[in-house]
């Protein structure tokens, strides 16, 4: 959906797809393995303009092993895009993200892909939005017939019918071909059956779904639905539209010292995601920066709260999948790039002079444990930067043994992601690692002084934090009925 996006927003002129294919590939997954395997697998951000507007575009992994990114991401958007798979309806991942959406107070445009294939019953898909979800699901347009008789959809705001049509290879733009409803050319191309039931469907619709409001979707009360197929890029410059008029401008954020609202003059912006080798002929990381506040210009002097240093803001620059243009200043709702000497991590905040400071991110408890040595046995230095930067961007985490041992222990939440950090290790670094997998798959902060009166291990976090890793839940709730005093956490403890 992005990569049409971008191709709608004339950002681009030729889309590629997350399928794959022989020299295919899309702007948003900008990554090797992303390219090779035809997935998401870090989020991505592009600026782009359409009809004088400025849009920030974050992408994020679709992959649930790479939940992580994907919710920091979330702290950094004014609103967002809920893609449902209109032959699926909604997975669980869908449920995880929506609720982050919901916490954080950020409204949702839904868009029902896929209808060039099978697809489930529109009002079957209205009603789960609505069951699962908790939030009223408003269509503004509405799909006429699904797969091979999929022939388009109605703009119910407009009255008017936009016919299905594919492009050569979907790489171009679609036509646009609108028509009357109860015109001839549908009635004659659907059967008369089938169109009599739209039109009893529309009307049932008109009469039981509350007209759309807009100030109900900015107050997370309903989400206006629209249908489409991305792949053959239908439905979808009707939808960009339809969000440059929907989706609220910057919004404030809560911060240690208050509210800082988009208006406020001091520059204050914070760093919600770090990211290393974005680019082969750079080789640097790259702090991804959101402007909250205040109007940023290339070479100003920023306050750095955590470090409580000074630091100068040389080469900000746009970004756009892989790709960088150095920009002289950005403003609020703007994300920019900045070059990272290892200052900044995410969750940072840079200001004007504000001690102000964010929340912290939401971290994972890790469910997938794995020593990790150096093929060649050699604890070499671009192993440890490996081990460090993959751990700063969030990609792994690392835990110590007790012991001092220098065999790290990685931590992921899915496998995929254990995939992810040796593809990158041995591709981004030249270090080719050897993982023995432990049989741990649940991890619990250590909150008491008490400790285990069992064999459990127990390690040391980023932090320096005590963690116990157990392999299974009854194993918890054992030493939990054994020990007497043991305070055991799920999540990490916030670190001040």
């Amino acid at each position: 959906l992005t990569e049409k996006l971008l191709l709608y927003s004339g950002a681009i002129h030729r889309a590629g797809a997350v399928t794959g294919g022989k020299h295919t590939s899309t702007t948003s997954d900008w990554m090797e393995i992303e390219q090779q395997r035809g997935i998401s697998v870090s989020s991505s951000a592009m600026r782009v303009e359409y009809d004088g507007l400025l849009l920030n575009i974050l992408d994020t992994p679709g992959h649930q092993d790479f939940s992580e990114d994907t919710y920091r991401t979330l702290m950094a958007v004014d609103s967002a895009i809920m893609l449902l798979d209109a032959g699926r309806g909604i997975q669980e991942q869908t449920i995880k993200l929506f609720k982050v959406c919901r916490d954080r107070g950020i409204p949702i445009v839904t868009f029902m892909n896929k209808m060039d294939r099978p697809a489930r019953a529109p009002l079957e898909l209205l009603d789960e939005v609505e069951q699962v979800l908790g939030i009223t699901a408003i269509p503004r347009t509405w799909p006429i017939g699904d797969g091979p008789d999929f022939k388009g959809i109605f703009d119910r705001a407009d009255q008017e019918f936009h016919k299905f049509e594919r492009t050569v290879g979907n790489r171009y733009k679609a036509p646009v071909s609108i028509g009357d409803i109860r015109g001839a050319e549908l009635r004659s191309s659907i059967g008369e059956m089938a169109h009599d039931k739209l039109l009893e469907d529309l009307e049932f619709v008109d009469h039981v779904i509350p007209a759309f409001d807009r100030e109900a979707y900015l107050n997370e009360r309903c989400t206006p639905v629209y249908w489409g197929s991305a792949i053959t890029n239908f439905g979808l410059e009707h939808f960009l539209r339809s969000i440059l008029t929907l989706t609220p401008s910057p919004q404030s954020f809560e911060m240690s010292t208050g509210t800082i609202e988009p208006d406020n003059k001091e520059f204050v912006g914070f760093v919600y995601k770090v990211q290393a080798n974005m680019n082969k002929s750079h080789r640097d990381r790259i702090s991804f920066l959101r402007i909250v506040s205040g109007k940023f210009e290339r070479g100003m002097t920023a306050f750095h709260p955590r470090s409580g240093r000074e630091t100068k803001l040389t080469y900000p620059f746009e970004i756009f999948g892989r790709d960088r243009k150095i920009i002289d200043e950005a403003y609020p709702g703007d994300v920019i790039g900045l070059t990272n000497p290892g200052l900044f991590q995410v969750g940072d905040t840079i200001t004007e002079k504000t001690n102000a400071t964010i929340p912290s991110f939401p971290r994972f408890a890790p469910e997938i444990f794995s020593k990790v040595w150096p093929a060649t046995g050699s604890f070499s230095k671009s192993f440890r930067k490996g081990i460090d930067q993959l751990k700063e961007e969030g990609v792994i985490q690392i835990f110590t043994e007790e012991s001092g041992s220098p065999v790290p222990l990685v931590g992921v939440v899915g496998e995929l992601q254990l995939e992810l950090f040796a593809w990158r290790m041995e591709n981004e670094y030249n270090e080719k690692v050897k993982l023995e997998r432990l049989p741990y798959t649940r991890t619990r902060w250590l909150l008491s002084d008490v400790r285990p009166a069992t064999a459990a291990p127990i390690v040391r976090d980023e932090n320096d934090r005590l963690v116990v890793l157990f392999k299974n839940d009854w194993e918890v709730d054992y030493v939990k009925q054994r020990t007497e005093g043991l305070e055991l956490s799920e999540v990490p403890p916030v670190v001040t």
